[in-house]
This record gives C-alpha cells, sequence and structure tokens, in this order.
C-alpha cells in the first residue's frame, strides 16, 4: 500500500488514515498535532471511486459493501503487521486516527480483528458493521468526535457506534461538536487530550 512513515522518539505509532478523495499526506499534521514525537504510518486507501481513494468499497453513499470492507481490513492488518516488521515499532503500540472513511476502517479493524488496535481516534465514524460478534475490546481505548449537524454520518450512528464498543468492553469517550461533517481545530485539541491522558504515559 502507498504510505509514509516517519519514525518518531517513543514507543506509540499513529496509523494515518484518510477519509473519501484523501491520501497519505492529509493527515499528516493532525497525527503532529496528537503526538509530534511518535512513529507515523500514514497509508493511502486502495480502492478508487470515481477516481477518489478510499479504504473499501461502497454500494452507494451509507452503504458498505460488506464483503470488500472483510478483505480491506484484512488487507491492512496484513499491511501494519508488515511494516511493524520493515520499519522495527511495536505492534501492540499503533493507534490508528481516521477521519470518515479512514474511521470507518479503523472501526472495522475493532470489530473484526481482536488486538489489531491499542487504541483509536475515529473522527466522524459509521458503524462499519452489524453482522457479526465483536471481539474482547478490554484494554482497547477508543475517541469518537462526532457533529451534531452532519447528514453524512447521523447522531444515531454515533450513538449506536458508542455503545456496540462499550458492550465489547472497550473503553470510549464520545465527543460532539457544534459542527457538520468538517473537521474543528478545537475537537482535535480535544482528541490530543484524551490521547495525552490515555497513551503519552505509556510511551
Amino acid at each position: 500500500m502507498i504510505h509514509i512513515y516517519n519514525k518518531g522518539n517513543n514507543d506509540n505509532t499513529l496509523l494515518l488514515l484518510h477519509g473519501t478523495g484523501g491520501n497519505e499526506n492529509d493527515l499528516l499534521d493532525i497525527g503532529k498535532l496528537i503526538d509530534s514525537n511518535a512513529n507515523v504510518l500514514s497509508v493511502r486507501g486502495n480502492i478508487l471511486e470515481n477516481g477518489m481513494p478510499r479504504f473499501f468499497k461502497r454500494l452507494k453513499e451509507g452503504v458498505f459493501d460488506l464483503d470488500d470492507l472483510e478483505f480491506r481490513t484484512k488487507e491492512l492488518n496484513e499491511f501494519v503487521e508488515k511494516m511493524s516488521k520493515e520499519y522495527g515499532f511495536k505492534r501492540d503500540k499503533v493507534i490508528a486516527i481516521g477521519y470518515s472513511n479512514g474511521a470507518n476502517i479503523a472501526g472495522s479493524l475493532l470489530f473484526q480483528i481482536a488486538n489489531s488496535l491499542a487504541g483509536a481516534i475515529l473522527l466522524r465514524p459509521m458503524v462499519p458493521r452489524r453482522d457479526f460478534k465483536l471481539p474482547n475490546l478490554d484494554g482497547s481505548k477508543v475517541f469518537i468526535s462526532a457533529g451534531l449537524y452532519d447528514s453524512i454520518c447521523p447522531k444515531d450512528e454515533s450513538i449506536e457506534l458508542d455503545n456496540l464498543l462499550r458492550k465489547a468492553k472497550a473503553e470510549v469517550h464520545l465527543n460532539w461538536v457544534d459542527a457538520n461533517h468538517r473537521l474543528t481545530y478545537n475537537e482535535l485539541e480535544v482528541a490530543r487530550d484524551w490521547y495525552n491522558n490515555n497513551f503519552k504515559k505509556e510511551s
């Protein structure tokens, strides 16, 4: 997968996952804001939709191709595994930061593959799938940032995702933002504070 890797000064690795139409450069500044000393693995999605990179196919807006989602989730997990060996970062210290489509593939990693992530910052996520039981996520820490006026990711999606992750024993913080699908600097600062409380002390 096309990617950027930047070695940091602590044990954490930020897995950066862009939104539809983005690329591996999009979230670098956000990664730097969250933890400027972490390793960074920023990945470009392998799917093109009308020329726009994505991490998995969809049948229409808001309706995911679940077979492709399952395949691409495994593909991404295997890629992270391979890169951890190639670059020498700790596989159990990977924290995903995903926006929109990138948040959905990060959520799918949590839903589908036990111990794939130590935690995640999910910016404008949806429920990735509802067709099977989640693994035990005890010890996983998840930050969800949802827009109160987001027409792409409705409020009910964020509430349901929060509930599903909590039932699987993840530690979840659901942050509501007075915004639509666009990100705000203030919510990124809140995400950074959450990250510092949960992961900086483990670096």
